[in-house]
């Protein structure tokens, strides 16, 4: 799957986000094609590690880290200037 792009249509009619591998690490993008929304390493189908998500301009929005697919450890969310807002630690939730 190693540099792969998607387009897929689920049954709902929804479009899935434009993928591809590099690297080891997924990333997704917007729906315009080319700013990425996610990006992260992904293993057995489930997100692990550091993940980070991006608005449509590019600034980082929010950032975290899974556990085979469970959010642990510290979360940060971005203001829409890319300073941090609020952080939240997934292991006392």
């Amino acid at each position: 799957m190693e540099n792969e792009k998607c387009d897929f249509i689920h049954p709902n009619g929804v479009k899935e986000k434009k993928l591809e591998v590099i690297d080891g690490y997924t990333i997704k993008y917007h729906a315009n094609g080319k700013t990425i929304w996610s990006k992260g390493k992904m293993i057995n189908d489930k997100p692990d590690g550091y993940w980070e998500w991006y608005r449509a301009e590019g600034t980082l929005k929010r950032s975290g880290y899974f556990d085979m697919g469970e959010p642990v450890g510290e979360w940060v969310t971005y203001d829409s200037k890319g300073n941090k807002h609020k952080t939240t630690n997934r292991d006392n939730e």
